[in-house]
């Protein structure tokens, strides 16, 4: 085996490790992984070699391996393969950091995720009751929030300190819990009941070995990795996001509370502009634009006001903006600026997002378009090429817009029709769809949170209506979905037929104003 030089990774700058001890570790994988020994031969050199190997040292063995033409593929496919190596060896350091901290977050949720887990193999053992199993399983998706987090907010920060592994392999480990996930809910929905009970072991063991991994490799390398700004930094963009099973958590390290709004952002930028002679000084803080004169705030306004979601992948395949709009379709967090694209997507849609960014290098194509159905929801997604005047790739624009309620238009509307203003009598308030209505004003088209406005005590009704709507306890979550679910949706949710979840809303109502 000739590895007389491992060469030097970012991740050196960051941890300070045993580098005879590494290049010890790195001989025995390389040996494993190309063929050269087998797996008894490979444990049998690592206890030998070493007494004990660190999340630390696991971590930068991993990247390392990139340099020796080891591909994230290999990795993904055969990390169960290369943590049995270390076998009896690995230890980590225990992780105790307060309430707030990112990590300590990550944590609970994991403690969250297995209670919900013990609960699944306690109901493995009864009998089959599906609306128990619909329950847990409407527990269990909120993992999805878990992943989304680590993935817009904790990856992008290891990258930057060069450890790229959890992007590119931990993602597509994430990506089969979801997959998994869904397969069973699929089952679930579409009464094989048998075929739904074989799968759980599956999944119970597939979520506990990520929580595995994530708690002796992922966080105690993050804590070596990453410092206080980095996770105070971490903790501002959590919770855009969300959080999973568990409440909100209160605030980490003071100067989150002294956080500047977003006006104080834009005089800074335009400070900061006039200095450099970009913005004249007696403008108004006006500067020309393709068409007219805008000023920082009204261009930030216009971004936050569009009923579609934009992203900005510049020419060197950067993420330099997205637009913070309260409908987005996935989740954002300011961690992704500043990421290569190629980190913000799983590996299985890699290649054709490099596929993408290559056609329109090459001029080949100006635009791709994508659709697909999810939750309820009809999402559109479209790519277009920015070029300059002389004709020089400058990027990618992605544009994402949920087109449901365009989709179902049909006829013609010439007249004016308000969807919901200040000014609206409190019968017409709830009527936001065009078409048929009952004597309160609802229909299908009737979006949950104007409903809510003027009939609050439905909130409460759903949730002991059915377990589905148990997501109406998270605040967070509640606020996102409510402006975008209507009826129609919210019965999808609930397995109700729209007309009966209307005809029991419209009972409940009569019932209190009965009362």
């Amino acid at each position: 085996m000739e590895n007389n030089k491992l060469g030097n990774i970012k991740m050196n700058e960051h941890l300070d490790v045993d580098s005879e001890k590494i290049k010890k570790i790195m001989d025995i994988k390389l040996a494993y992984l190309n063929g050269e020994i087998s797996m008894k031969e490979a444990k049998l050199m690592m206890r030998t070699s070493v007494e004990t190997v660190t999340a630390q040292e696991f971590a930068i063995c991993e990247q390392y391996l990139q340099n020796y033409g080891i591909s994230d593929d290999v990795i993904a496919d055969r990390v169960d393969e290369i943590l049995e190596i270390f076998e009896g060896l690995l230890v980590s350091d225990k992780v105790d950091v307060p309430l707030g901290h990112p990590i300590r977050t990550y944590m609970d949720e994991t403690q969250a995720i297995r209670e919900v887990l013990a609960q699944m193999k306690a109901m493995l053992t009864g009998k089959f009751i599906k609306n128990q199993w619909i329950e847990i399983y409407e527990k269990l998706s909120e993992i999805n929030i878990h992943f989304s987090r680590k993935q817009n907010q904790l990856y992008p920060e290891l990258e930057r300190k060069g450890f790229d592994k959890p992007s590119k392999v931990m993602w597509t480990l994430e990506n089969n819990i979801r997959d998994i996930i869904k397969k069973g809910k699929m089952y679930l929905e579409s009464d094989e009941d048998i075929e739904f009970l074989e799968l759980q072991s599956e999944v119970i063991e597939l979520v506990e070995d990520m929580m595995v991994k994530e708690e002796e490799i992922l966080y105690p390398t993050a804590m070596d990795l990453l410092d206080e700004t980095d996770f105070i930094k971490m903790r501002k963009g959590d919770h855009e996001i969300g959080y999973c099973l568990i409440d909100a958590p209160p605030l980490y390290k003071e100067v989150m509370k002294e956080e500047k709004g977003s006006n104080d952002l834009v005089k800074d930028l335009s400070l900061l502009l006039k200095k450099h002679g970009i913005l004249d000084k007696g403008s108004d803080d006006e500067f020309d634009v393709s068409q007219g004169k805008l000023s920082l705030e009204q261009i930030n306004l216009i971004f936050k006001h569009l009923q579609v979601d934009l992203s900005f992948v510049d020419e060197n395949e950067i993420v330099k903006f997205y637009s913070d709009t309260k409908h987005r379709v996935f989740p954002r967090s300011p961690g992704v600026i500043g990421r290569e694209v190629q980190n913000c997507h799983p590996r299985e849609s890699l290649g054709t997002v490099e596929e993408i960014i290559r056609a329109f290098k090459a001029k080949e194509q100006d635009e791709a378009e994508f659709w697909l159905e999810m939750g309820g929801k009809f999402i559109y997604i479209h790519y277009s090429v920015v070029r300059d005047e002389q004709g020089n790739f400058r990027g990618v624009l992605e544009m994402m817009q949920d087109v449901t309620k365009i989709r179902s238009l049909t006829g013609s509307q010439r007249l004016l029709s308000w969807n919901s203003k200040s000014g609206e009598s409190k019968e017409n308030r709830v009527e936001h769809a065009v078409g048929q209505h009952n004597k309160y004003g609802l229909t299908k088209e009737t979006i949950l949170k104007y409903m809510l406005r003027e009939y609050p005590f439905i909130k409460e009704f759903l949730l002991d209506l059915s377990p589905n709507y148990s997501k109406l306890k998270n605040p967070i979550l509640f606020k996102t979905m409510s402006s975008v679910a209507n009826l129609e949706m919210i019965a999808e949710r609930g397995n109700f037929k729209v007309n009966e979840l209307i005809e029991k809303i419209t009972r409940e109502i009569d019932k209190r104003k009965e009362s």
